[in-house]
């Protein structure tokens, strides 16, 4: 009587022969059985006993001669292949992702003639007529407007690249937003909500940078986690490290693509050549608060407008919906330099610090013609009017990312959010940057830069302040501390500035619980309906027969008998019935357990029956035990369906607490428990009426938390 959960997830056929254990493997089995529909989750301690029994069999045997012996080592070796595969697809998979962005990302503004499959950056570093100070720069590499007209410069140019430009935005979108609506579904959002609660996923593209990681993101049977995201309640050791496995592969993949050109792993690298101040905790705290009310804003009107996209006529049309939203963006993006490039790129440069040869407008600082200092240790310096330019556009920027990803968010199309909430950070912390700068310049006497910053000396780096900003954004919407101080290092390489970090991480995180516990994910978990146990503590004294089915003026529990039902039984039970297993018992009198059994089995093992096995029929007794019941020789032949029961469900006292009832299911990853006494069957416990009753306990809407 389990109900069905949502989600889609699946697992491998696991075949299994040892007799009187688990499972019966004394028959052939039934093709299918033991996989996973659509929108139901995994068994886990179903799943463990069934491998565990499946190994139990394999080493048995191993001992009977060579070739059994030889099978054994496969076996054991056979889920680390399959993690060196993943390991390998994953990586080259990353590297291709990112290489076919920046090439997507370039194209609609121009397109490289020597080459069409090179990025601006790619067309540019190729060219010999390149020079440094122009690198952006080359005949090679031609903007639309000057293809098609042969100008450069003058309205009708900018004009033509900004119609292009949307035109090239609209098209992509369409693109993606097609690609989900006809073959992939599944693959819209982040798929982070997704991934806490089936714990397994295969979406390599979801969050589209964080290619390194990829390796924990697809999975086949023994990665079930983004583990770095502290989503997972259930994971066990193996996992751990056959995970570990194929995200060492994956980097090293990864790193013989070089996507990003800098014989690095990281999207983000920085090397900054100052050191961070205690002083400066000050501003990075302050950024800390910043993020904290930023996550806050972004998930009460992300969730608002979710909401309204749910309950109005909007979601009835995903696809307008992506293509006016991508237009508006579009048409907003491309007069600001800061918003029309791509958000990684945007991010890789607030993040850089001021060298000597960088020519960004960042970097525009009135310099000492007599300085004679090393390239690398550039003293703090007086503000140009490009600096002064980009802070006005940097601020529009923040505006706009702050309002557009509101409204991006839970679209019909593959995104993530990481990326886009680091962006925010990052301008607002840049913008923070250069102010502190600036006033440890023009104010080096004041008492809170005289100790540390001396006239001529480099004090502070914005591009410092940029990390530290994206981390409290990030820290603000996700509600994570250490896996996000853990992620920021991998992005970026900085190790030494982990204390930045970690200040920020944990500010956001303090202000933005003080206005609720809920991070973006779990919101996003709870309005879509999703069955996932979070990790607060249960303190509420109830008993498991207080939440088990069936209650009082309920229908009683849909059973089946060892040996006394028939095929037509089993089918008008399946028929009649949405639930996702029965228990087995002895008969109807005693119902006393015997164990329990998946629809889908059910399902499956009958189908295969009428098709293979002569003399299966409707009135054909269905029986679970060992051996045949007793029947006269006129009737048809049984169905022994033995194989597919499972003969140790998990079972749980009507007198239990449920504080531990709710601890078995999230340690244990469990769908459903039975609930007996003495032996005798008394009602079902499913991991929705675990849900049903938690909220009760805290006086929501039970039904508030099923799956829509």
């Amino acid at each position: 009587m389990a109900e069905a959960e949502g989600i889609s997830s699946a697992s491998p056929t696991e075949e299994m022969n040892d007799a009187g254990n688990l499972m019966d493997f004394l028959d052939e089995p039934f093709p299918d059985v033991g996989t996973y529909e659509d929108f139901h989750t995994i068994d886990w301690l179903r799943e463990k006993s069934r491998d565990t029994d499946r190994h139990r069999k394999i080493t048995s045997k191993s001992k009977e001669s060579i070739w059994e012996f030889i099978k054994s080592l496969l076996d054991a070796w056979s889920g680390w292949l399959v993690m060196l595969l993943i390991g390998l697809l994953s990586g080259t998979l990353a590297g291709v992702i990112d290489l076919a962005v920046d090439w997507m990302t370039d194209l609609k503004e121009g397109v490289c003639l020597s080459a069409l499959w090179y990025s601006h950056e790619q067309c540019c570093w190729t060219s010999n007529e390149t020079t440094f100070a122009d690198r952006d720069k080359c005949p090679q590499w031609q903007k639309w407007a000057e293809l098609m007209t042969g100008y450069t410069e003058g309205a009708g140019v900018y004009l033509l690249n900004y119609f292009l430009y949307v035109l090239w935005a609209l098209f992509f979108s369409f693109l993606a937003v097609s690609l989900v609506r006809v073959f992939a579904p599944y693959a819209c959002g982040s798929g982070i909500p997704e991934v806490q609660k089936t714990k397994l996923i295969c979406d390599p593209g979801a969050q589209k940078h964080f290619n390194h990681m990829t390796a924990l993101k697809c999975v086949f049977k023994y990665v079930n986690v983004f583990v770095s995201l502290q989503v997972s309640y259930y994971f066990p050791l193996k996992t751990l490290w056959r995970s570990f496995f194929a995200a060492l592969v994956a980097a090293f993949t990864l790193r013989s693509i070089n996507p990003f050109g800098n014989n690095r792993l990281v999207l983000f690298y920085v090397e900054y050549h100052t050191p961070w101040y205690m002083a400066e905790l000050v501003p990075f705290i302050l950024l800390g608060v910043f993020g904290g009310l930023w996550g806050t804003l972004f998930i009460r009107c992300n969730i608002a407008w979710c909401r309204r996209r749910k309950t109005t006529r909007l979601g009835k049309y995903p696809v307008l919906e992506v293509i006016v939203v991508t237009g508006i963006t579009a048409v907003l993006a491309f007069p600001n330099p800061y918003t029309r490039r791509s958000t990684s790129e945007l991010i890789s440069e607030l993040f850089n610090d001021c060298g000597s040869l960088e020519s960004s407008q960042l970097c525009d600082y009135i310099n000492n013609p007599n300085m004679s200092r090393p390239v690398d240790d550039i003293p703090d310096r007086p503000a140009g009017p490009g600096v002064y330019s980009a802070l006005w556009q940097l601020a529009l920027a923040l505006v706009f990312k702050i309002v557009i990803t509101i409204f991006t968010f839970g679209m019909k199309i593959p995104s993530g959010l990481f990326i886009p909430s680091m962006a925010v950070g990052a301008i607002a912390g840049r913008i923070v940057g250069i102010a502190v700068e600036q006033m440890a310049y023009h104010h080096h006497d004041w008492i809170i830069f005289k100790n540390w910053c001396r006239p001529g000396a480099d004090c502070v780096t914005p591009g410092l302040y940029a990390m530290v900003g994206a981390a409290a954004c990030l820290g603000g919407v996700t509600r994570m501390t250490v896996s996000l101080v853990v992620i920021m290092f991998e992005l970026t390489g900085g190790l030494e500035y982990i204390v930045p970090l970690m200040a920020a991480a944990v500010t956001s995180k303090w202000v933005a619980d003080a206005f609720g516990k809920e991070g973006i994910y779990e919101a996003h978990i709870q309005l879509n309906g999703y069955p996932y146990l979070d990790q607060d503590e249960f303190t509420h004294r109830t008993l498991a027969t207080d939440v088990m089915r069936p209650r009082r003026n309920e229908p009683p529990l849909a059973l089946l008998t060892q040996d006394s039902t028939t095929v037509e039984d089993v089918e008008t039970l399946i028929k009649d019935t949405d639930y996702n297993g029965f228990p087995v018992v002895v008969s109807h009198e005693s119902e006393r357990l015997i164990g329990f059994v998946q629809r889908r089995d059910l399902i499956l093992a009958i189908k295969s029956a009428r098709q293979k096995q002569d003399g299966v029929v409707s009135n054909s007794v269905v029986h679970f035990t060992e051996d045949a019941p007793q029947i006269p020789a006129s009737n048809p032949q049984p169905l022994k369906l033995r194989r597919i029961l499972n003969l140790s469900p998990f079972t749980v006292t009507d007198h239990t607490p449920m504080e531990t009832v709710v601890d078995i299911f999230r340690k244990l990853g469990l769908r459903q428990c039975l609930v007996t006494r003495s032996g005798r069957l008394l009602g079902i416990i499913t991991k929705k009426d675990v849900l049903r009753h938690m909220a009760q306990m805290m006086n929501q809407d039970p039904e508030s938390i099923m799956f829509n």
